[in-house]
């Protein structure tokens, strides 16, 4: 056994380089689970960073000095930030709220819709059965709304972490913007020289983390706004939070769009019913859906490692089991990782001598 050991770490942990990024990747998971909730802000300007870079590279390619590029850049984030404060935040917030007064009702007339079905198929599902969902869902409903109002922006901690991403977060992004290479440089010091492996490591997550974010951003963009007006126009409540929870559940492949579609279901069943408007709007959904699916992504991620559905599910469970928010934001990207370093890694295989040929006697 201690042979097998010995003969592991000779193959794999033999060169200097290799200790090194074992060393930095176990650092970056304890900072992750001790220190990812208080490093949250900048985090995320880490992400607003890596998508208005994007921006700014566009700018500089069509001829604009590299500091205005970075200024125009970075007042549409200020202007993004307030539109969101001002007049996004308000509206689903009220939407929210007036969704949990509303969902008592709509939880009895899905009650009815399954007393219905189990009238016809009594052996699917019995009556205790529903009554028992029905009581929990309530149950859950009331948890929820008393939750809300506790996390309400009165209450001071929330206040609190409010400010403190309203005013760190969009210092931060000004500064990883404006003194990028110099932040670069600086944690390029304090690696090794012979940094081979890291370097074609880095430059492909670059890449890979970039693509992903900029392209996961304009998905939630054009997903949740292709949605409003589907719903605007088909005239469905609370059409602005349905947006958001749509927009949102891309950032959880295949399991968030699993998960969107009970919401505005229900909503659409309670408002319509089983009629011709309730199957209308879940047509329009499903094909949202499917362009999202069939060309959209496929679009944007055309230049991202293709994992298999399973790596990206079990992928999701594990970060965001550890991560929470953002580990599921970051499944995709972290997996990438995970492939480049399993790709890159440095290893010495013994090489084996190879036997004598035999000498046969004529």
């Amino acid at each position: 056994m201690l042979n097998v050991l010995r003969d592991w770490v000779e193959r794999y942990f033999s060169d200097e380089e290799a200790v090194v990024l074992f060393i930095l990747l176990l650092a970056g998971l304890c900072f992750v689970l001790f220190w990812g909730d208080i490093m949250a802000p900048a985090i995320a300007s880490i992400i607003v960073a890596f998508v208005l870079q994007g921006i700014i590279s566009y700018l500089i390619a069509r001829g604009m000095p590299r500091r205005v590029a970075i200024y125009l850049a970075y007042c549409l984030f200020v202007g993004a930030v307030l539109a969101l404060v001002i007049w996004l935040l308000p509206l689903v917030s009220r939407q929210v709220f007036a969704l949990i007064k509303e969902a008592p009702a709509i939880i009895r007339d899905l009650q009815e819709y399954l007393y219905a079905f189990q009238a016809e198929y009594p052996t699917v599902i019995s009556i205790a059965s529903i009554d028992q969902l029905y009581q929990q869902i309530m149950a859950d409903i009331t948890t929820m709304g008393q939750w809300l109002v506790s996390q309400s922006l009165a209450s001071v901690p929330v206040l609190i972490t409010a400010l403190i991403y309203f005013v760190v977060v969009p210092l931060l992004v000004f500064f990883f913007l404006k003194d990028k290479d110099v932040i670069l440089a600086a944690l390029g010091s304090m690696l090794p020289l012979n940094r081979r492996v890291m370097t074609q490591v880095w430059v492909e997550i670059n890449i890979q983390f970039a693509n992903y974010v900029r392209g996961k951003v304009v998905e939630i963009i054009v997903v949740g706004g292709t949605t409003y007006m589907a719903f605007i126009f088909m005239d469905l409540n609370y059409a602005l939070l349905l947006a958001v929870l749509v927009g949102l559940s891309v950032v959880i492949p295949y399991i968030g769009a699993v998960v969107v579609t009970i919401p505005v279901t229900m909503i659409a069943l309670f408002q319509f019913g089983l009629t011709e408007p309730f199957y209308y709007v879940m047509a329009a959904y499903l094909i949202i859906q499917a362009l999202d699916g069939n060309i959209l992504v496929p679009l944007l991620f055309s230049e991202v490692n293709n994992l298999h559905p399973v790596v990206i599910i079990l992928s999701v469970l594990f970060f965001g089991g550890i991560w929470g928010v953002w580990g599921v934001f970051f499944a995709i990207p972290l997996a990438t990782l995970v492939k480049a370093v399993f790709n890159a890694w440095p290893s010495r295989v013994r090489q084996i001598e190879p036997a004598a040929p035999a000498i046969h006697e004529s």
